[in-house]
């Protein structure tokens, strides 16, 4: 389907990535449609978020550095994707779209909310106040060690995941489904459980997506899917439909993907839905939000 052509999300319908603002296409969906919904919202830093794509290519005459076997090469500049990650009232922003998205989810539904220590305090006030402080579930405690380091203050390597339900006595959490870790003293258990290995805290180590990894995109702020996968494969069941209004890279759908589960994702960034047009493939509807 051409990117020009406008269409609606039906839950008989294909996977979906919508491009527009998200908040008039969350006021067009049914109620409780969704088992899980992953936010991922800007997270008001003030600043514009950039990346640069870059391609490495096997240059025998023009390469400037050299590779694995003494190979040369050369590193190719791409687009640029940028999105303005500042509001001047973040919260008028965001209350509707987490208003609407208490809404869409089931009965036995639940919300991760992944933001960073600048708002995180403030959203959890607000959720407490939406879903009511019976619905919080968890607090989940992304961390990770790459990138800039302070010596001025501890340096922030770490996100926050709130996790809500949407009724505290009917929510789905399988953790049957969710992948084990390593014991970090295996020699404390029995060997038949360190060999199983053990379920995840609401600590998660895990790595950022690798600047030179398969799974790059080039899209800023893109996160792994091994973070997403986990939150899906808890919280919803085969065929259940997951709701992105934040899409960005197209994580969700390709965690979603991985689990057997549908998707609708929306973004109003045009870098983003390229990126998800060519990250998804051709098993995914890209479209123009309906008026």
């Amino acid at each position: 389907m051409p990117a020009a052509a406008r269409v609606s999300w039906s839950p008989v319908g294909p996977d979906l990535v919508l491009e527009g603002d998200n908040l008039p296409v969350l006021r067009r969906l049914p109620d409780g449609a969704f088992r899980v919904a992953y936010l991922d919202p800007p997270f008001n830093s003030g600043r514009e978020q950039r990346r640069r794509t870059t391609v490495t290519r096997h240059d025998p005459i023009g390469g400037t550095r050299m590779g694995f076997h003494g190979r040369p090469y050369d590193v190719v500049k791409g687009v640029v994707t940028r999105y303005d990650d500042a509001f001047p009232d973040y919260w008028a922003f965001l209350e509707p779209r987490l208003e609407e998205v208490w809404r869409l989810l089931a009965e036995d539904g639940t919300l991760y909310l992944h933001l960073d220590q600048r708002e995180v305090h403030y959203a959890k006030v607000l959720l407490d106040a939406l879903f009511g402080r019976e619905c919080f579930l968890n607090e989940i405690v992304w961390a990770y060690d790459y990138g800039a380091r302070t010596t001025r203050r501890w340096p922030a390597k770490h996100d926050t995941v709130l996790v809500y339900v949407k009724d505290p006595g009917r929510y789905l959490f399988d953790s049957a489904e969710v992948d084990r870790e390593p014991y970090m003293a295996p020699g404390l258990v029995p060997p038949e459980k360190a060999a199983l290995g053990k379920l995840p805290t609401d600590v998660w180590w895990h790595t950022i997506v690798s600047p030179t990894g398969r799974e790059k995109t080039g899209y800023a702020t893109q996160k792994p899917v091994g973070v997403v996968r986990r939150m899906l494969a808890a919280s919803s069941r085969r065929g259940d439909w997951v709701l992105d209004p934040f899409a960005g890279s197209g994580t969700t759908g390709e965690a979603a993907r991985l689990l057997g589960r549908r998707f609708l994702l929306v973004d109003e960034n045009p870098d983003a839905v390229d990126v998800m047009r060519r990250r998804l493939g051709d098993g995914v509807v890209v479209a123009r939000a309906a008026d």
